[in-house]
């Protein structure tokens, strides 16, 4: 059992390694070869540009040689709290915002629940001294002394504790409230203020019926235009298109290859540059670079041609799913969510993704392998969880040495160490759980595509609650559970049966001393390590170095991500869990919790503001997962506090609780009635209400071209936007040589027909315009941000340009 100087060995090292963190990221920001790293997203807006530009001092391209201002390297930390909500809504997008406000609402739940549990449990619990007794018999450390295991059996002081478990419910469930009310009012405002989007009027239609006589894209036509002849207006269809993806891919990589002799031919324009036709390059015969790939090119966009045509022209290679978009979007509401066919597993219906969040290789998977799907995953997620107990038992076992030197005296020499045996019981034990829960996440994501689900966001909202599972199993209950087991093995094999339970009952409480290291590696050396990117910067140098040859590579190079939710919202719901468990249990542990809170929100509003490019927007689609786990956090709390005071054989004072968990699980179903629908559905009022707002404004919109080709395949689209583009260089080309007939080697394929003849709807061109950033390269890098004015909620997104909302719910 770790004892306070462990813990003290461990605060240590912990606050040592954050602040070499947060030292190391303060002194590499404001460097300007790591410009592209740290400010990632101002690039993306286009509101940023290469501080190594135009410098006529090599050195300083590289090296920030204004020494003042490394006298001034924490401005960063103000710098994150300047923008305001509105402003991060309007910068980030919704997602984001709500992301944060759950670091909020952890501080305004634990900061009044910490002040009044350590003033009123500690005195409480030291005062009572029931441990004394019991230390020949169980291993504990001065921190047990403050839990409610320190309480004699019977005391009346449990009243306190049951009180207090009363006030903090109240407390928590009015905060949960309040933060429900707000976001969703904030979800319905951001949805009623968006401009026209494709999704808005989309629906995404599986397991449509084969008939032989028609293709699929004809019995599509036939079945909306019978059953939605108002409203139903075109549908856009769904290929196979996984070898002109291949495709596609190899042409990316030839013209990289081009653009990158281009311009060294550019460099040195005295010298063309050459290569052999052999592997990898080192034999065969010599020619010229940019004939070579110009060649490659051309004849890599013949067979993408020839395979898209074959695609097009084969009905075998539309698949059973099919975007569906209606006139309006009370048309597309009453579609999405009603049932269209006799057979329920028929002509399945759900408002469509945003374009960007549409994970497209899960589209076509038929409705009963689905359920297969989910159910092995079912089992192999179970499997799993189960597995990493041994991994959970092995790290329990360092967090508790003293229970094994009574079992094993031959290891006391190593382990008294003083040293030593402070490293082991106040470091490793988190460190040690924190690698092994590393690569874990990607397992679960992998898991969840298999699964079938067809946006990145139910992707991730779905690992994540897989994610959670196991942290709750494995991390919490496994760790009390196996903790206790090798803690108390002495005592275990030395008693009576009967003794067994109490022995249990006082042994929880003691866990808390490792769940204080998990935090302080996890939420503290953890959160600064997240700031620092010290993975991302790594890359990115490698990639400039040896990948880089274009800008473009450049701009591929500075991928900056965005907030990791299957990860990052499981382990923020832990740390709600591990508060509200031990507030009545081991207050002691809350001060730890806080900083957590505190710290990771300023890292990650620097972060959205600065560096994370969501990939999506779901209008915080999520929030209700969360609410929903904070209070099965609050349930779990009950039901363990009232298992400990019946092991403390409080008969008289334990009923009291019995009512609380009903209360608790009353108010989650009011919260679920009264705020979820704006989570689910698209109310049919404010639907219409925008129908004909946007028809009195624009009564000639073409609303046919706009939603055309919103849903085209990614891989078409990039092919069609490769071809335009080329074409306008063409003619850029052709005007200013005044050449009659460009080389017919320049010009690409002709653009194959068939929802190809706009490459990205009009909606792109709605964002807000963006916010300008001048680099100085004599001062910190710094952000300036000017909101729109006059100052309202209208929430437009600048980065990235198409901030759409759709109506998926995972309940």
């Amino acid at each position: 059992m770790a004892t306070l100087g462990d813990i003290g060995v461990s605060a240590l090292i912990n606050i040592l390694g954050a602040f070499a963190f947060l030292l190391a990221f303060a002194l590499l920001r404001i460097q300007p070869i790591n410009d592209r790293v740290y400010f990632p997203k101002w690039y993306l807006s286009g509101s940023r540009s290469s501080p190594t530009r135009g410098r006529g001092n090599f050195v300083g391209k590289f090296v920030n040689l204004n020494f003042k201002t490394y006298f001034t390297f924490l401005n960063w930390m103000p710098q994150a709290l300047k923008m305001s909500e509105t402003e991060i809504i309007n910068h980030a997008g919704l997602d984001s915002a709500v992301f944060l406000r759950i670091y909020v609402l952890g501080l305004k739940i634990f900061v009044p629940i910490t002040l009044v549990a350590l003033i009123i449990f500690i005195p409480v619990n030291v005062s009572s001294g029931t441990l004394s007794f019991l230390k020949r018999e169980l291993v504990m450390s001065d921190i047990d002394k403050l839990s409610i295991s320190n309480v004699r059996p019977k005391s009346e002081r449990f009243f306190f504790h049951i009180g207090l478990q009363y006030l903090f419910t109240i407390w928590t469930c009015f905060m949960l409230y309040m933060e429900y009310d707000y976001i969703s009012s904030m979800r319905l405002q951001f949805l009623a203020s968006q401009r026209r989007c494709a999704e808005q009027f989309t629906v995404v239609v599986r397991n449509i019926p084969r008939v032989s006589s028609r293709s699929v894209s004809d019995s599509v036509d036939r079945f909306f235009q019978t059953n939605h002849p108002n409203t139903y207006l075109c549908h856009q269809a769904v290929y196979n298109a996984n070898k002109f993806a291949k495709l596609v891919r190899k042409r990316n990589r030839v013209q990289n290859w081009l653009d990158y002799n281009q311009l060294k031919f550019e460099r040195h324009p005295e010298k063309r540059p050459t290569k052999k036709t052999g592997f990898l390059g080192l034999w065969g015969k010599r020619v010229d670079s940019l004939d070579y790939y110009k060649q490659q090119i051309k004849e890599l966009e013949k067979r993408m041609a020839l395979e898209r045509q074959k695609i097009l022209k084969d009905p075998k290679s539309i698949l059973p799913v099919s975007f569906v978009s209606f006139n309006s979007r009370w048309g597309a509401a009453v579609c999405a969510q009603t049932q269209q066919s006799k057979n329920p597993t028929l002509w399945l219906t759900n408002w469509a993704p945003e374009p960007r969040d549409v994970y497209w290789r899960n589209l076509a998977i038929p409705f009963v392998s689905l359920s297969i799907r989910k159910l092995i995953i079912s089992v192999a997620v179970f499997a799993l969880v189960f597995f990493y107990m041994i991994p959970i038992a092995f790290v329990q076992s360092l967090a508790n040495l003293e229970g094994l030197e009574k079992v094993a005296p031959f290891l006391r020499p190593v382990i008294e160490l003083k040293f030593i045996k402070s490293f082991l019981q106040g470091f490793l034990p988190g460190l040690a759980l924190k690698i092994f829960l590393y690569i874990l996440p990607t397992i679960l994501m992998i898991m969840s595509k298999i699964e079938g689900y067809i946006a990145h966001s139910m992707l991730e909202r779905r690992a994540a609650a897989k994610y959670y599972y196991f942290m709750l199993v494995n991390v919490f209950l496994g760790s009390i559970i196996t903790g206790t087991a090798f803690e108390q093995l002495h005592a275990f094999l030395h008693q009576s049966p009967t003794q067994i339970p109490r022995t249990i009952g006082v042994s929880i409480p003691m866990k808390a001393t490792f769940f204080i290291t998990y935090i302080m590696v996890d939420g503290w050396a953890g959160i600064a390590g997240e700031i620092l990117r010290l993975k991302p910067l790594v890359i990115f140098h490698l990639k400039n170095m040896f990948i880089v040859k274009t800008e473009r590579d450049r701009e591929m190079a500075m991928d900056p991500g965005s907030v990791d939710f299957p990860e990052t919202l499981p382990s923020l719901q832990l740390y709600f869990l591990l508060g509200i468990v031990y507030a009545v249990v081991t207050p002691i542990l809350l001060p730890f919790i806080l900083v957590f809170f505190a710290f990771a929100y300023l890292v990650y509003r620097h972060q959205i503001i600065n560096v994370y490019n969501q990939q999506y927007e779901s209008a915080a689609a999520f929030w209700p997962h969360v609410h929903s786990r904070i209070i099965a956090s609050l349930l779990i709390s009950q039901l363990l506090l009232m298992g400990l005071l019946s092991t403390k054989k409080a008969a008289n004072s334990t009923p009291l609780l019995v009512i609380l968990p009903i209360l608790t699980l009353a108010f989650h179903k009011y919260c679920k009635h009264r705020f979820e629908p704006a989570f689910r559905k698209y109310p049919l009022e404010e639907a219409m209400e925008k129908d004909i707002e946007e028809k009195s404004r624009e009564p000639e919109l073409n609303l046919k071209a706009y939603l055309a080709d919103a849903y085209l395949h990614p891989i078409f689209q990039s092919f069609e936007e490769e071809v335009q583009l080329e074409q306008v260089e063409v003619k850029v080309d052709k005007y200013r040589s005044r050449a009659s007939n460009p080389p017919a080697s320049e010009l690409s394929s002709p653009s194959p027909p068939h929802h190809l003849h706009s490459s990205s709807p009009p909606h792109h061109l709605h964002s807000s315009s963006p916010t300008h950033h001048v680099y100085d390269p004599s001062s910190p890098p710094h952000y300036v941000y000017h909101p729109p004015s006059p100052p309202h909620y209208v929430y437009q997104s600048s980065s990235p340009p198409h901030h759409g909302y759709h109506y998926q719910y995972d309940p």
